[in-house]
């Protein structure tokens, strides 16, 4: 392993650093009790409420919200500290990486494995990819920028902002998509899961943060986010393992199908990665500030992503499998391109 890579993995916590480990495994324990217990799993599809399976919606609340806890918009007030990088986030986030995400899925998975996956199941997986590169990343950007030493406010006005986007611009781009698509939009659904995982999540999160501020300050938010980690990381995990039990009998058939979907990720995320890395370059933005903003658009929300596949396709969709596969694939491919980052650090000024 390279100096790099080593700098980042110590970088990591436990978790973050065997998070492909871990959602391996949950991925082993939900086929194998959905194998066993098939009655179960369907008798938790049926808790639903408007579309919302209940046990889902609670295990995502406990994911995103502590993320959400993390966001200051009084970050805004650096928005002009630092346009250039701003710039090429938001070109790539939201005018560039949803679109190829789903070219790419149209490609694979209508084309060059059209012999491989049935038409049903190819748009099933499109349109979870498409829910994937319509969420930048909100919570793990962090990290990454961490580990590359990237300007911390900037990375949080770029998180700020995104947040921001997110509220008006993920439904009409996901349901732009799927209708290009031609896969059928429900769009109450729609609005109601960008309002449940999105708009009362963010509000929660910063009443809850104002009240942490006021009573420690940011040691205070630092704290609460530590504390409620666990079950952050426990709500991904089961949300892992309910995905994969309602989807043991079409995996058990199709292995490879896991594979299959990883490819137009892969691609989408080295792309990604090097379109933004290279425009920084080619402006000559510091490092400390290319690094971030290309991490931003690589990483996805993926708790967002899941979250919306389950409301509107249901938790044994092809969709929803997509979703996961995208948490399975991104810690790897992250860490890579941080090695890669660090070792091209000359490449920019300052």
């Amino acid at each position: 392993m390279s100096d790099a890579s080593t700098r980042a993995e110590a970088g990591l916590g436990t978790f973050e650093r065997l998070l492909s480990f871990w959602v391996a495994l949950a991925i082993l324990t939900g086929l194998g009790l959905g194998s066993i217990f098939p009655d179960v799993f369907a008798t938790m599809a049926r808790w639903e409420v408007a579309s919302v399976n209940l046990p889902v919606a609670v295990l995502i609340w406990a994911m995103i919200f502590p993320m959400m806890v993390g966001v200051d918009f009084a970050s805004l007030a650096h928005i002009g500290e630092r346009p250039k990088g701003l710039a090429i986030t938001l070109v790539v986030n939201w005018l560039v990486k949803p679109f190829t995400m789903a070219a790419l899925g149209v490609l694979f998975f209508e084309h060059v494995f059209a012999q491989l996956i049935a038409p049903e199941d190819a748009q099933a997986y499109l349109a979870g990819v498409i829910l994937l590169g319509a969420a930048p990343c909100t919570a793990m950007v962090f990290v990454w920028s961490n580990l590359t030493r990237g300007d911390p406010t900037y990375t949080l006005v770029q998180v700020s902002v995104n947040d921001v986007i997110m509220v008006f611009a993920f439904a009409p781009i996901v349901a732009f998509l799927l209708g290009v698509a031609d896969i059928e939009v429900p769009w109450g659904t729609l609005i109601l899961s960008v309002g449940l995982y999105v708009l009362l999540p963010l509000a929660a999160g910063l009443v809850t943060r104002g009240r942490l501020v006021k009573r420690g300050g940011e040691a205070a938010v630092r704290d609460f986010k530590s504390k409620v980690a666990p079950a952050s990381v426990a709500g991904l995990l089961m949300t892992v393992v309910l995905l994969f039990g309602f989807q043991a009998p079409v995996i058990l058939a199709q292995p490879f199908v896991i594979l299959l979907i990883s490819v137009p990720l892969l691609i989408q995320s080295y792309g990604i990665f090097f379109l933004a890395y290279v425009w920084a370059r080619a402006w000559k933005v510091p490092f400390n500030v290319a690094a971030p903003c290309a991490m931003i658009g690589t990483s996805n929300f993926f708790e967002l992503a899941v979250a919306v596949a389950v409301s509107l396709f249901g938790l044994g969709s092809g969709a929803a499998l997509a979703t996961v596969v995208g948490v399975l694939v991104e810690v790897p491919v992250m860490l890579s391109l941080v090695a890669f980052a660090n070792r091209t650090r000359s490449w920019f000024p300052g």
